[in-house]
């Protein structure tokens, strides 16, 4: 099973903060034998995250959406999210006590400016579940198939591991997926490209790719601009059986053209 990944704010897209999410995510996923579809920046521009949202809404891959839920002006997810499902925002109860708890656990009156601002980020779009945040119990929430949780790792995280392993524990390795690579060095992508259309034709469900490299972490001057190729096979599912076949296959060929596979 593949997920979706959207990363929303402005701080991601103009540099000002290194996106922490990625790599975390596809972590997390491979960890339970599932994986990333896609992955997604999006500005804090209300009229883009509602046209993003409207798109992947229409589509069955789950989302995961990082940002924009907090209670400051900059933060328009909850707002977008509703928009794009065409909703209104509206109080959810729990997610609205763990945030009276909050306040009260702060000494902060309840009918303070403060508590009102905070109380904002248990407005979710009508009919949302929510998502616990075991940072501080500020709830995220989800709304058909789309998760919704804060921008900082140290919450979003574990609450998207909430969310895998509470509603999708039953997807856990259900399809298997493998891939094998190696590095070939002496051929151009030309020369291998026609050996990667007779893998895929001959060998039905297996996927081949090439990434050209120049080996820059080399010290030697010489060595450092061989270039060479990432070539590799991949395979889901009942595919999978036909992996090494195919490989093997095609690292000989490779070798007959005169390449060196490493």
């Amino acid at each position: 099973m593949r997920f979706g990944l959207m990363v929303i704010g402005d701080e991601i897209l103009n540099g000002s903060h290194t996106d922490a999410h990625f790599g975390a995510v596809r972590e997390m996923l491979e960890a339970r034998g599932l994986r990333l579809a896609w992955v997604e920046y999006v500005a804090d521009v209300p009229s883009e995250i509602i046209a993003r949202l409207k798109r992947s809404f229409a589509e069955s891959t789950p989302v995961f959406v990082t940002g924009g839920i907090g209670a400051t002006p900059d933060d328009h997810t909850r707002q977008a999210a509703a928009n794009a499902l065409e909703v209104p925002l509206a109080l959810h109860p729990e997610a609205a006590q763990f945030i009276i708890d909050l306040s009260e656990k702060r000494g902060d009156d309840l009918n303070s400016v403060i508590h009102l601002q905070r109380l904002n980020m248990a407005n979710f779009p009508a009919g949302a579940g929510i998502i616990p945040n075991p940072f501080n119990n500020v709830a995220g929430f989800h709304v058909q198939h789309h998760y919704f949780v804060p921008g900082f790792p140290v919450m979003a995280h574990p609450m998207l591991e909430w969310v895998l392993d509470t509603l999708y524990a039953d997807e856990f390795f259900k399809e298997r997926h493998a891939h094998l690579s190696a590095h070939v060095y002496g051929l151009q992508e030309s020369q291998i490209a026609p050996l990667m259309i007779a893998i895929e034709h001959d060998f039905n469900g297996v996927q081949t790719y090439s990434l050209p490299k120049i080996a820059q972490e080399a010290t030697d001057s010489t060595e450092a601009k061989r270039y060479h190729i990432e070539l590799g096979v991949k395979a889901n599912g009942e595919a999978c059986a036909l992996l090494d076949a195919a490989w093997d296959r095609l690292k000989s060929e490779v070798r007959d053209l005169g390449g060196e596979v490493v």
